[in-house]
């Protein structure tokens, strides 16, 4: 089996460690505060 022309020469990429850690940061906090303010609104919904 080969492999197409074009992943011939592909050198493998790192990406920063500071990079990803941004983007996680990036998604992840409006994603926490988001549940953290689902679970208060069904506490108080639900007689928490």
């Amino acid at each position: 089996m080969s492999t197409p022309a074009s992943t011939q020469n592909q050198q493998p990429t790192h990406t920063p460690v500071g990079l990803i850690a941004f983007a996680w940061a990036l998604v992840g906090v409006p994603l926490a505060y988001g549940l953290y303010n689902t679970v208060k609104a069904a506490s108080a919904l639900f007689g928490g």
